[in-house]
């Protein structure tokens, strides 16, 4: 590993036995306390998402879905809580609209987050339920300062959700909180000391799901008491593909990891390793096998119960193989979706000395989600239903009691079947990239997680254009140009590149203990941090 620290943050890496990573750093700091506490990584990564909903609520909150994969010392899980559609919606409720609605009830799908937790917590964690809920309670009821990247993202928010149903509780002085400003939210901090005393059951067939459901109905929703109650998160066998001597591990459908390994896999054969690092010749390989991915994930992904292809299918080497001859070392293509032969969101890590490593992620997907807030409860819902097409016929087509296709995935990485990385970037479609590079960045550059992080990023936005972070080389950008890309330099501080969170353990045990060591990265584009404990 490269200790080196050659991009502009400078951020050094942390080193301990226990870790959490997180993208603000009061939730960081509530992860350490679960260590301190007597907690293990999936109670640490716990108190800290939990945590997040209160101090990062314009990425995140009670009302948002969440995924996980676990290494519990000596295999990996992966859990899958994106909630369902409404079952009373039908393909005609949407008929002549080009696209979902964006905003308000149209947009929201049962959350799922409140039953991830209690999952987690239920098969591995060591702390009491309720005691994951302190830090997250405290800081609702007596308040926060805001930071300063949430305060510029919740000033954005307000001015299109304002008329949103119950969105001033977030904006009560009719603006969104400044930076330094304390921000206090009783009724949220009551809300999660109800969901921690009933085990998460009020959100779902209580007195919270009520609440949820009879706004719905104030509204003419169809979201129901019946859609809370049928909720259940789902243990999941999670999908892999092989690269470089490792295993690359993501969540399998709905989720679109599939992207991530899909891309990975088409990197497996072409000449890669052939190009210089940092060059224009590498970025090409990387956007192109990308876009192939993203031509497949569109049309093939969806609910797993409604897809045509399997994950297999799309997996294959051969398949793979056949994808990679597409792409021109040396010229930016357009891609088409094969066909295999038959047969607004944070992300968090965490790890112990024990063995155990936690990648997570929760999200309300467009920044607040839905806009919707339920009153007096402060839980924010999502806008899930986004994630679905109108399309006739497509996999991913609206109806009822349907998981819509998803954009939060969290990664792992092994070798041999043993851990290596828990790793994630969030940011809607920059997430499948994100992994993409994270992966050459640590695998094949050899880059510390924080550096891997701070490396220039690129992205395909969800136009299709191609944009690149204002520090990468102006050489690289020529060189693209003259590969036929047409990127776009965004500003300095440009949050479109997402946030990564890395934890990588450390091959070599210098100290002579038999704890496991890590160290960890908390991306600079975001105002969080790694502690270690």
């Amino acid at each position: 590993m490269n200790w080196n620290l050659p991009f502009p943050s400078a951020r050094q890496p942390v080193v301990a036995r226990n870790v959490v990573a997180t993208s603000q750093p009061l939730a960081a700091q509530a992860g350490a306390q679960a260590f301190a506490r007597g907690g293990n990584a999936i109670d640490a990564a716990l108190a800290a998402a939990i945590a997040l909903t209160v101090v990062e609520p314009t990425m995140n909150g009670i009302g948002g879905d969440a995924f996980a994969l676990v290494w519990d010392g000596a295999a990996l899980h992966g859990l899958n809580s994106s909630g369902r559609s409404p079952a009373s919606w039908t393909p005609e409720r949407f008929a002549g609209l080009a696209a979902m609605p964006m905003r308000g009830w149209d947009s929201v799908t049962v959350p799922g987050g409140v039953a991830a937790w209690h999952a987690l917590s239920e098969r591995f964690g060591k702390l009491p339920f309720e005691d994951l809920f302190r830090d997250a309670m405290r800081y609702a009821r007596e308040g926060f300062p805001v930071s300063p990247v949430i305060s510029h993202q919740w000033a954005q928010a307000a001015k299109e959700l304002h008329m949103q149903p119950g969105f001033s509780e977030f904006i009560p002085q009719g603006r969104a909180p400044r930076t330094g400003e304390i921000w206090k939210f009783a009724a949220q901090a009551d809300t999660l000391e109800e969901i921690a005393r009933t085990r998460g059951e009020s959100f779902y067939r209580g007195a919270l799901a009520q609440k949820i459901a009879a706004f719905a109905a104030e509204h003419g929703a169809a979201l129901s008491l019946s859609d809370l109650a049928a909720h259940q998160a789902e243990w999941v066998d999670p999908v892999s593909v092989a690269f470089r001597g490792h295993e690359v591990h993501e969540i399998p459908p709905n989720g679109i990891g599939m992207a991530a390994l899909i891309a990975v896999g088409v990197m497996d054969h072409l000449p890669y390793e052939k190009t210089a690092p940092g060059s224009a010749e590498r970025m090409h390989l990387e956007i192109e096998a990308m876009r192939l991915a993203f031509a497949d994930a569109h049309m093939h992904l969806a609910d797993v119960d409604h897809m045509r292809v399997t994950q297999e299918q799309l997996l294959a080497p051969a398949y793979l193989r056949e994808r990679a001859r597409l792409i021109d070392p040396e010229r930016a293509g357009q891609y088409g979706p094969g066909q295999p032969p038959s047969g607004g969101t944070v992300y968090l890590c965490a790890a112990d000395a024990e063995g155990r490593m936690v990648s997570f992620i929760q999200s309300n997907y467009k920044g607040f989600g839905s806009g919707v807030v339920v009153p007096g409860t402060g839980i924010a819902l999502h806008n899930r239903a986004l994630g679905f097409v109108t399309t006739p016929g497509h996999v991913n087509q609206v109806a009822g009691g349907k998981r819509p296709l998803h954009s939060i995935i969290p990664a792992f990485l092994t070798r041999g079947g043993q851990p290596v990385m828990a790793f994630g970037v969030m940011g809607g479609n920059m997430q499948p990239q994100g992994h993409l590079q994270m992966v050459m960045r640590y695998l094949v550059e050899g880059w510390n997680p924080q550096a891997a992080s701070d490396a220039p990023r690129w992205r395909i936005d969800d136009a299709g254009q191609l944009i690149l972070e204002p520090a990468v080389p102006q050489a690289v950008v020529e060189g693209l140009r003259r590969m036929g890309h047409t990127p776009k330099i965004m500003v300095p501080g440009n949050l479109e590149f997402g946030s990564a969170q890395l934890v990588a353990r450390l091959d070599a045990d210098i100290s002579g203990t038999t704890d496991a060591v890590y160290a960890a990265g908390s991306d600079h584009r975001r105002d969080g941090q790694a502690v270690g404990y």
